[in-house]
């Protein structure tokens, strides 16, 4: 029985389950954090929680500008919504999963970039590799990239009649 586990053979059965399980993990965990966060962009909290990270990095602080402090706020809860719903999609709808990719992948592209800008080190610690509070917050949106870049490929693929390898 062991030996099966350790060395199963090719037609084994569980690797399918593993990577079934593997997917809807991955899903709800770029879902849940689009779901929460977006739903939380419509909150005064988080219309002030943003503040500093938008002032603070030069690429976006013209959103303010254009669409105020709470329109911004609002704008990015709306694509983070749109994202999620169309992620959960995904299983059903490779373009759907396209559309999620790249939506995915822009903001969450977005997000890392400000880790640029934004002090995300603890400097009484000497910085690198030391994060600080937000560098905790800000470092997650390297993973979820992945997961965005990964499931639009695989949706992609899906869509030319091709499974990921």
């Amino acid at each position: 029985m062991l030996n099966t586990f350790i060395n199963p053979a090719p037609s084994a059965v569980w690797p399918n389950h593993v990577v079934k399980a593997g997917r809807a993990v991955m899903l709800a965990g770029v879902v849940l954090p689009l779901a929460l966060i977006g739903i939380l962009k419509f909150t005064q909290i988080e219309i002030e929680a943003l503040k500093p990270l938008i002032t603070g990095t030069p690429w976006l602080a013209w959103l303010y500008g254009v669409f105020g402090e709470a329109g911004t706020s609002y704008l990015l809860g709306v694509v983070e919504l749109i994202t999620a719903a169309l992620f959960i999609a995904s299983p059903w709808s490779p373009r759907a999963g396209i559309a999620a990719g790249v939506l995915g992948s822009a903001t969450f592209a977005t997000t890392v970039s400000t880790m640029l800008a934004l002090t995300v080190w603890e400097l009484p610690l000497g910085g690198f590799p030391w994060l600080n509070v937000l560098g905790t917050f800000l470092i997650k949106d390297v993973a979820l990239l992945g997961i965005s870049l990964y499931l639009m490929g695989d949706c992609a693929m899906r869509l030319a009649g091709q499974g990921v390898r």
